[in-house]
This record gives structure tokens, C-alpha cells and sequence, in this order.
């Protein structure tokens, strides 16, 4: 059950490897990690760990901060600031950092998730 506070976070690195098949496939190189491999940290905790499965992404905002150097452990963190019951909506604070605390992006997550207690008539 959804509760307001509840969190989860991911750590990973990006290496030379994996900025090799990001070119390839995007046809960008960059010497950082690139906000879209950010950005999909927020997408696989939304997804698999909070709300989790069958969740459905309806917006981010994200403000990137600072770039995140290739081959260092980043962490993506969501926390549930708020539950919309009546339409099974959460919002989700959304922050990265690098192990030196430097916000590398943070912003808002809005999802549609099956599991909001209270929603459509559930008592809890």
C-alpha cells in the first residue's frame, strides 16, 4: 500500500561501454552520462520498485543541475509527496545525486497507479 514519504532509490554507473552503444543508438555522443539515462533511473523505480507494475507515467519535470561524469555511482531517488486518491494519482519528488551529495537533476513525477488506498471507494 501507497503511503505519503514512502521511497525507493536505484545506484548505477554509466561507463565508457555503455556510452558506446548510447551512440550508437542515438547517433549522440557526450562526455557525460546523457539526461536520458538519467531520466530512465526515474523511469525503472516508478515501474519496478514504487508505485511498481502498472504504473502509468503521466508527466516528469526534470531540472538538470550539474552533468554526471561518466563512471561514477549515481543515485535516483523518488519519494511519494502526494496521493490523489479519487483518481489514483501519486506525485513523486524525483532527485539524482553523485556520492559527493551534487544534485546532478530533481523534479516532480506524476503517475496513475493501481494501488492508491482509499481510491474509488477502497477503505483503506
Amino acid at each position: 500500500m501507497l503511503t505519503e514519504g514512502q521511497s525507493a532509490q536505484v545506484s548505477r554507473s554509466y561507463s565508457e561501454d555503455d556510452m558506446s552503444v548510447f551512440t550508437a543508438l542515438s547517433g549522440s555522443r557526450s562526455e557525460s552520462v546523457p539526461e536520458p539515462l538519467i531520466a530512465a533511473l526515474f523511469s525503472y523505480l516508478l515501474g519496478v520498485e514504487l508505485p511498481g507494475s502498472g504504473t502509468n507515467y503521466l508527466k516528469q519535470d526534470l531540472q538538470f543541475k550539474a552533468a554526471a561524469p561518466l563512471n561514477t555511482l549515481l543515485t535516483a531517488k523518488v519519494t511519494v509527496t502526494e496521493l490523489r486518491r479519487e483518481k489514483h494519482l501519486v506525485d513523486l519528488w524525483a532527485v539524482c545525486t553523485a556520492p559527493d551529495g551534487t544534485v546532478i537533476c530533481d523534479g516532480r513525477s506524476l503517475v496513475k497507479a493501481k494501488d492508491v488506498p482509499g481510491a474509488f471507494g477502497d477503505p483503506t
